[in-house]
């Protein structure tokens, strides 16, 4: 019978015959009703009901739930297997199912209910497999973590001005490099605002000295680049000009996954940030007066605001080294602090425990 212990609360009428059977062995060898049942770990009266209904022949258990007011009616549940053979190939979800019904005025129920009627029927829904996951691509071997190895760049919407923003960002210090305002999102504002985000941190002579060898720009060579360029897959970041561009300059691309946002979770979480702390950005209708704004943010962005993806200092104070600086000073701060608190309370410690105000003397 598969059984140890304590009878579960529900068995089957074999499993319920079978304890009938080694009762009624036990009772046939001298044992009382009462002892046989505390060997098996049923109690008395079960067993007696058992008995009842083994002479009825009503030894299986009736369905739970009865005959409730709300149960579906006999032609709810044949319209739901209709439903089922017209429109389970296309909806494959009793979900979908379920409000097809409605759609279509035949029949309303939940969701569960087609789950539960598709289930005593033997019905099977086959929904369409998914995808699998993909695996996140690791940054080439060359790549070194730290400021001006690593760039990142994407693009932002402000709708009211209707204008874009590209902006180009360092992502291990978060140094907001470049940005452009333009109505057009094309491989020409990727070329402008790297080419200024490259005079801006001095590397253009670098680019010109590697543009002047013999170089196929068609093909990126990852023994020669001058940094690493991150982006999503948006048409100009993945079109040939941009990759000719790329390859002129020796930065090497580097794409995230399709369809997944948390790739350039850098670039992503500056845009929020921007739009949430300086919410007048969005309601800017001039693209000029934009442009002198966003120029404005990034300056108190990199030099005022302190980042807490790098340790609560700013992203100059990262990008030009001396953010591992104020970490440890901050740390050695709070220790010196600690000790000196210590030293107030050993000095000023009381003999006595100050009275409660409820203390009555």
């Amino acid at each position: 019978m598969g059984l140890s212990g304590r009878v579960p609360p529900r068995v089957d009428a074999a499993t319920k015959a079978g304890l009938l059977d080694l009762l009624e062995q036990a009772c046939g060898q001298g044992w009382t009703v009462r002892a046989a049942c505390q060997v098996l770990e049923a109690s008395e009266p079960r067993i007696y009901r058992w008995l009842h209904r083994r002479a009825a022949d009503e030894l299986e258990d009736h369905a739970p739930g009865g005959s409730p007011m709300h149960g579906l009616l006999a032609w709810e549940v044949t319209e739901i297997v209709r439903l089922f053979e017209q429109w389970g190939e296309v909806d494959r979800s009793h979900r979908k199912l379920a409000h097809r019904g409605s759609y279509l005025e035949r029949v309303w129920v939940s969701p569960a209910s087609v789950r539960r009627v598709l289930e005593r029927q033997g019905l099977r829904l086959r929904p369409l497999p998914r995808p699998g996951r993909t695996v996140r691509k690791l940054f080439p071997d060359w790549v070194e973590y730290r400021p001006g190895s690593i760039w990142i760049y994407d693009t932002t919407h402000f709708t009211r001005a209707g204008v874009a923003a590209t902006v180009v960002e360092d992502l291990v210090s978060r140094k907001w490099l470049a940005e452009i305002v333009s109505a057009e999102e094309t491989s020409t504002q990727v070329q402008v605002v790297v080419t200024d985000a490259l005079e801006c941190e001095g590397l253009l002579e670098r680019v010109t000295a590697r543009q002047d060898g013999l170089v196929d720009p068609t093909i990126d060579d990852p023994a020669r680049p001058i940094l690493l360029a991150m982006s999503d897959n948006g048409p100009q970041m993945t079109s040939g000009s941009t990759r000719e561009f790329m390859a002129l300059c020796a930065i090497h691309q580097h794409f995230g996954r399709p369809g997944t946002p948390t790739d350039q979770a850098w670039i992503e979480s500056l845009f929020g940030h921007v739009k949430a702390e300086w919410p007048h950005l969005n309601q800017i209708r001039d693209p000029a007066v934009l442009r002198a704004e966003l120029a404005l943010v990034r300056e108190r962005y990199n030099g005022v605001r302190l980042h807490a993806g790098i340790g609560y200092v700013t992203p100059n104070d990262e990008h030009e080294g001396r953010g591992p600086a104020i970490r440890k000073a901050r740390q050695a701060g709070l220790e010196q602090a600690r000790l000196q608190r210590l030293a107030w309370h050993r000095e000023h410690r009381q003999s006595e425990s100050p009275e409660e105000p409820d203390d009555v003397g």
